[in-house]
């Protein structure tokens, strides 16, 4: 069995979790999730398959009620506060929990409001008063935690993960990022997915340090906390855009981010635009990492390892990811051009998706488990991420082209401010290239481009073929609670006026 938070048992008077004013020690939080592991305990009798859900604000109560559960063994649902009434009423009819967590006062919607609550009340103990015995933890194949994906191809499925799996990534990392009980974590995501929930806030408490959360994200807030005694930062790209920009104007800002000790940037691919205004402001060098809800932590960029910008690193400790051809055999190149879907196998696997043994067969090619997402192999092992299989690998004139190399080349470009790059059918190429733009604006604005001034700049930057072939230009990219782009509503986006072809 494998404790997952060995100092909240040790009773560490150390620091673990703040939210603006408020902290806990991990000996405070042990002394206020036990009880409340209690009181779960109580409301939920029978069997280890209790599902618990939590409704996910960015709060210490949040916090405090996934690692009450994990201490009972029962699975965590975390649910998006922003969630949309059809989709709430699908997970909880899917999950079936037992009881939801919310923090007190908060007005939870028709499908949890319907469900046994409890509040999670968090009144600061004495640090002298001593936490009551913490529950024996079930073992490592224990279901922690059932993440739902966000549905974009049906409804939403629920990816259970193992104790086990939180386990190996989280301490994968701790090796290839160095972590240890002295970091001091800062960051600002949503608390219902991977990254701002598992990496975010069960992450340090796992090393026995501290997470300091923002509440809301602003570059004057990270620039408070890493001035003072942050020494990690967590984000995704719109956050380290805003941080690259601002950092070219504020002297204090970019003093802050050099002095941090690791900046890491996930859920989706940081534009080189972003790294190099941030390490010309800096001096710091933003890593990044690729994982996903079913695998956790898959690769990093090692942060004792050399620059390997662009790329999302090497495999995590552990961890075994190979890249296959249409066809599912191995692709053995390392060249840096060879594209192949990337598969995973290792400890960091999830269990199953909910009540779908057939989406989890279809998901794995023996015991590999199939991404869908694409990339190309360096010759010292870094992968580089060129998109999603579905959405972002563009076959066109017999070439296989990643829609990322384009949006950083379509970056590059002075007028443009944002990029995404999509495929439609084309019969005489098989499929078109696409971009959509959002140009710069402002009273320091140059001229805006027009579609072939951009496709020529990508044909001198990249190679002809990959050029746009149209291009379309709006006020603004959709995006998701996590800044990632939203390629599906930019299909069905009638193009605005000032499209193009080139």
């Amino acid at each position: 069995m494998n404790v997952l938070f060995p100092a909240l048992r040790d009773g560490s008077p150390a620091p673990a979790l703040r939210f603006g004013d408020r902290a806990l020690s991990h000996h405070q939080l042990a002394a206020v999730a036990g009880p409340l592991a209690e009181r779960i305990d109580e409301l939920t009798p029978g069997s280890g398959a209790t599902r618990v859900a939590i409704w996910a604000t960015p709060t210490l109560e949040t916090s405090v009620g996934v690692v009450a559960a994990l201490l009972t063994g029962a699975a965590a649902v975390p649910i998006n506060p922003k969630i949309g009434e059809r989709e709430l009423a699908h997970i909880v009819a899917d999950s079936l929990p037992s009881l939801v967590l919310a923090e007190p006062g908060a007005d939870l919607p028709g499908p949890l409001a319907a469900l046994p609550r409890l509040d999670v009340e968090v009144v600061e103990p004495d640090e002298q008063q001593l936490p009551g015995p913490l529950p024996l933890e079930p073992g490592d194949e224990s279901p922690a935690l059932i993440v739902y994906t966000s549905g974009t191809t049906g409804p939403p499925k629920g990816v259970v993960l193992p104790r086990r799996a939180l386990a190996h990534t989280l301490d994968a990392l701790e090796d290839a990022w160095q972590w240890t009980a002295d970091d001091v974590l800062v960051h600002a995501l949503p608390l219902f997915h991977v990254h701002g929930l598992i990496l975010g806030i069960l992450g340090p408490l796992r090393r026995g340090g501290s997470v300091h959360h923002l509440g809301r994200f602003s570059t004057e807030a990270v620039a408070q906390e890493l001035s003072a005694d942050g020494t990690m930062l967590f984000g995704v790209p719109t956050m380290y855009h805003r941080l690259a920009l601002d950092a070219g104007e504020n002297a204090d800002l970019a003093e802050a981010l050099g002095r941090a000790r690791l900046l890491v940037s996930g859920s989706a691919a940081l534009p080189l635009t972003d790294h190099a205004r941030l390490t010309a402001a800096t001096g710091r060098r933003v890593i990044e990492r690729y994982g996903m809800t079913e695998t956790l932590m898959n690769t990093s960029v090692r942060a004792d390892g050399p620059d390997s910008t662009g790329t999302v690193g090497v495999p995590l400790p552990g961890v075994y990811v190979r890249l296959v051809d249409d066809a599912g055999q191995a692709i053995e190149e390392s060249d840096g051009e060879t594209v192949g879907e990337i598969q995973v196998r290792g400890p960091n696997l999830f269990s199953e998706y909910l009540n779908r043994p057939d989406a989890t067969d279809a998901a794995f090619d023996g015991g590999w488990f199939r991404t869908g997402d694409m990339a190309v192999r360096d010759a010292t092992g870094n992968y580089r991420i060129v998109g999603r299989k579905a959405t972002d690998l563009i076959k066109s004139g017999g070439y296989k082209i990643g829609a990322g190399e384009i949006e950083n080349a379509l970056l590059a470009h002075p007028g443009v401010a944002e990029a995404a790059v999509t495929g439609e059918p084309d019969e005489d190429l098989g499929e078109r290239i696409v971009a959509w733009i959002v140009p710069v604006t402002g009273p320091d604005a140059g001229p805006r481009p027009d579609a072939q001034e951009l496709a020529d700049h990508v044909a001198h930057q990249l190679a002809p073929h990959k050029r746009p072939r149209t291009v379309h230009f709006l006020e603004a990219l959709p995006r998701n609670d996590m800044g990632k782009i939203l390629k599906r509503d930019l299909r069905a986006t009638t193009p605005p006026a000032g499209a193009g072809d080139a």
